[in-house]
């Protein structure tokens, strides 16, 4: 059992009934697993839990992890009905994006993650730019390359994403709107990666803590049941929520909601690396 008093207990639940609300929403909106409101709200959480800070962060990722499953793919079906989904693309990039996954769970088991939260924060930045300056020159092609690169970019995707738990749709939208397509299938086509990113993630950070100690009542390796249970019905709601405001907007306004998305993110992980330095 969980042993705090129920004045303490009651606002960390509604904290994260509050951040299922957050992240479905913008999961919706963006296309992303929502990893970027999921993983402060659980570290809090942890927090109040009296979970070590040594295995806090790994706590929350996992968590979010699994939070992402149901909630992205409430999403994808919400995208799906509306024609913005890419199945060509997903079903090429998922075999690679499932690989870096795998390699990302590895490197979460042994690493604080400080390296690829700099690496997340400038590619962020870079990626916040291309949306706020919107200009058409920022193309890399007319269409998406049929060369290996872009498998190689499902990798590394997988791979950031995982230790991140950001679900990839920042990635996967910035690629695809490099190569000309438009904003609302960009959005659509990357919520199709959160369940393909969130599934194995969730699976490599449960064997990742496996044996750890120290973990909060009802968990499975570096996944909190109980913390899951109460973020994913609210996210599930509100994901279509978003899927139908993604739908009404202009190009240009998502672009201009999806660099303040990016640049929110970005500061966030600034913050944290200037604690921990």
């Amino acid at each position: 059992m969980i042993n705090l008093p129920l004045e303490t207990l009651l606002p960390l639940v509604a904290g994260l009934l509050a951040g299922g609300v957050v992240a479905g929403f913008l999961a919706g909106l963006f296309g992303i697993g929502g990893g970027g409101v999921l993983v402060p709200v659980l570290y809090v959480f942890f927090g109040g839990l009296g979970v070590d800070e040594a295995i806090r962060m790994h706590m929350s990722i996992g968590t979010a992890l699994a939070v992402m499953i149901p909630t992205s793919l409430s999403s994808l079906r919400s995208h799906a009905r509306r024609g913005n989904v890419d199945g060509s693309l997903i079903r090429r990039m998922a075999a690679p994006v499932v690989f870096g996954v795998v390699i990302g769970s590895a490197i979460a088991k042994v690493s604080t993650g400080l390296a690829i939260q700099l690496i997340w924060i400038f590619f962020a930045s870079l990626m916040a730019a291309k949306q706020f300056v919107g200009a058409k020159s920022w193309r890399l092609g007319d269409n998406i390359p049929t060369s290996k690169l872009l498998e190689v970019y499902g990798v590394a995707t997988g791979i950031i994403s995982t230790l991140m738990s950001v679900g990839g749709g920042a990635y996967i939208t910035t690629m695809m709107t490099l190569y000309g397509r438009p904003i609302q299938q960009a959005v659509g086509t990357s919520s199709g990666f959160g369940p393909i990113i969130a599934l194995p993630g969730m699976l490599g950070f449960i064997w990742a803590g496996w044996s750890v100690t120290g973990t909060p009542p009802g968990s499975l390796g570096y996944v909190s049941l109980i913390g899951a249970a109460c973020m994913v019905p609210a996210s599930v709601l509100t994901a279509p929520v978003g899927a139908r405001i993604a739908a009404r907007f202009s190009r240009r306004a998502l672009e201009i909601a999806f660099g303040v998305f990016l640049t929110v993110i970005a500061l966030r992980f600034v913050c944290e690396v200037v604690m921990e330095i």
